[in-house]
């Protein structure tokens, strides 16, 4: 494909984003006339080059793309939540700002698998979630609301006057404006699973080590065991799957999963393997890469 003919196809699907607003692959793949493979491959690389966004959120295992501005528009998804992820959802868009403590085990897991409507931020090195379209600003309002009645109700003789009464009020609102403005987020927790098994543990610990003097920074651990991990990682900002084999010698099989899972990702992926690849496997990969077309006759 020509390089014009690529770059006339990505405007087109960045065209129709724009105006459709957050789409999924096969929405996108039918106004462009192109297969859910290739259009995946243009999303890959638009993502890649951070001219379009992609959601945490699946619709069924495709994932959700737009761009910026669009954010407010993923909420018309919302419908394909989980059960409790979409209780924990309803819950934070009614009342814009949780405490991660007082909510119930279920909802405290499901706000941090909504990653695309559920904020977190500390006060007081409390954790506290945001509903994602709600300014972080606006938290200071929350507090306020309790405090200043019972000031009212309680201490209102200690002041000349409800003019007096609003100072305070400004005052204690700039005060927490300060506190949460100057509030350090809370760090994102390491995805890579611990498991109970040592040797899942000393494996995940290798790879680490690997891409730690590589540069590569794991994003999350897809799945793993004590023979193989597949994981979403990241080299200069770019995402990719790596699939890790624990073993001396790897089979067609190993790769065609972990190339089913890098489709399911819209990503490119990469393989390691403390063993070389089989000379078959090789000479067939040779063979895919110089491979023009396949016509029937």
């Amino acid at each position: 494909m020509a390089l014009q003919d690529a770059q006339s196809i990505k405007d087109k699907i960045v065209s129709f984003i724009r105006i459709r607003g957050p789409s999924i692959p096969v929405q996108i793949a039918q106004e462009i006339g192109l297969t859910i493979l290739f259009t995946s491959a243009f999303l890959s690389e638009l993502y890649s080059e951070k001219i379009i966004k992609m959601s945490h959120m699946r619709v069924g295992s495709s994932p959700i793309y737009y761009i910026d501005s669009q954010e407010p528009q993923l909420e018309k998804f919302s419908q394909h939540l989980k059960s409790k992820e979409k209780e924990a959802f309803l819950l934070l868009k009614e009342k814009k700002f949780l405490k991660d403590e007082e909510q119930e085990p279920a909802i405290r897991v499901a706000l941090r698998s909504i990653k695309d409507f559920a904020f977190p931020f500390k006060r007081n090195e409390e954790v506290y979630w945001r509903y994602f379209i709600v300014p972080q600003e606006e938290f200071i309002k929350e507090p306020v609301k309790e405090i200043i009645p019972e000031i009212k109700e309680k201490k209102l003789d200690i002041f000349d006057s409800e003019k007096e009464l609003d100072k305070i009020k400004a005052e204690i609102e700039e005060k927490l404006r300060k506190e949460i403005l100057s509030t350090k987020q809370p760090k994102k927790r390491k995805t890579v699973k611990k498991s109970k098994n040592e040797k899942i543990n000393v494996f995940i610990e290798e790879i680490k080590k690997i891409l730690d003097n590589k540069g590569i920074k794991i994003v999350r651990n897809e799945s793993s065991n004590n023979k193989e991990a597949l994981i979403l990682v990241s080299d200069n900002e770019k995402e990719y799957l790596l699939a890790a084999y624990n073993k001396k010698k790897i089979t067609e099989k190993d790769i065609l999963k972990a190339h089913k899972k890098a489709v399911v990702l819209n990503l490119p992926y990469a393989i390691i393997s403390k063993g070389e690849i089989p000379k078959k496997i090789k000479e067939n990969i040779d063979a895919y890469k110089n491979l023009n077309k396949v016509e029937t006759i």
